[in-house]
């Protein structure tokens, strides 16, 4: 299926590893042109040589933290005129109420909740003024499955859905702008093998039986990077150019795995 994305000019926020560089590595290989933002400089600039070898176009880089006074509108400036924008940056911390205080809860929420809402706050009046754009939220499917043991994060991403639905639900109409938000599941990544070590530890005694752990879900293993990436890819194309104000689930069927009994 030709995407017609070469061209395209696509900031990725958090693009320095796990689900945000396989983001980046699926962009340029549809001939985008990128702009990554992350904290290490050195591992965005490794990876902005890769992307530009896939995409023939050029890769910008901008490190910084995202949670320090003023830097969202450096980005926003970094940004300029793009076409996409996937808002990625950001892990909240796992654990209980008793084990997530106030301060990394609202670290945690700093990143990626804020963090979302206020760089789409600062590129949406860009995009409008330009005629339209794409904005992509990775969520996570947490928002729709409240686990105690995660419940920063669960309440972090069920916020973020609502804003995702919220915004998205008048954005293409208004003003030509479509939002739309991705909930992956576990995904083989650094984090969630550290994640999975944690839960392993907690459960078995043993933070090596994390395969254990893998075995419950679905084909006995965690999503790839590709996996997600790809979806990211095609909702950001325009046959995707009626998708707004809803959210994707990719976890292998989860969420829906319910039952009465």
């Amino acid at each position: 299926m030709e995407l017609n994305l070469k061209g395209r000019r696509v900031l990725i926020t958090g693009a320095s590893q796990g689900i945000g560089e396989g983001l980046a590595l699926a962009f340029a290989r549809e001939g985008c042109a990128l702009k990554l933002v992350a904290r290490s400089a050195d591992k965005l600039a490794a990876l902005a040589e890769r992307a530009a070898a896939l995409s023939g176009e050029r890769a910008e880089t901008l490190a910084l933290d995202m949670t320090a006074p003023g830097e969202i509108d450096r980005i926003a400036e970094f940004a300029g005129d793009i076409d996409v924008l996937v808002n990625n940056a950001g892990g909240i911390p796992g654990g209980t109420l008793w084990d997530v205080n106030e301060d990394a809860w609202r670290k945690g929420w700093e990143l990626k909740v804020f963090g979302y809402i206020n760089l789409t706050r600062a590129i949406y009046p860009r995009m409008k003024a330009r005629g339209g754009g794409v904005i992509l939220n990775n969520i996570g499917n947490g928002g729709e499955n409240f686990d105690f043991d995660y419940i920063a994060g669960t309440t972090g991403n069920a916020a973020l859905m609502a804003f995702t639905r919220a915004l998205g639900g008048r954005s293409l109409a208004d003003d030509g702008i479509r939002v739309v938000g991705v909930n992956p599941g576990p995904v083989d990544t650094e984090r969630i093998r550290k994640v999975l070590s944690v839960r392993a530890k907690a459960r078995f005694g043993d933070a090596s039986r994390s395969g254990d752990l893998l075995a419950n879900y679905p084909l006995g293993r965690a999503a790839t990077v590709d996996e997600i990436a790809d979806l990211f890819v095609y909702l950001a194309s325009d046959r995707s150019a009626y998708t707004s104000g809803t959210i994707i689930t990719v976890d292998g069927g989860i969420t829906s795995r319910r039952a009465i009994g």
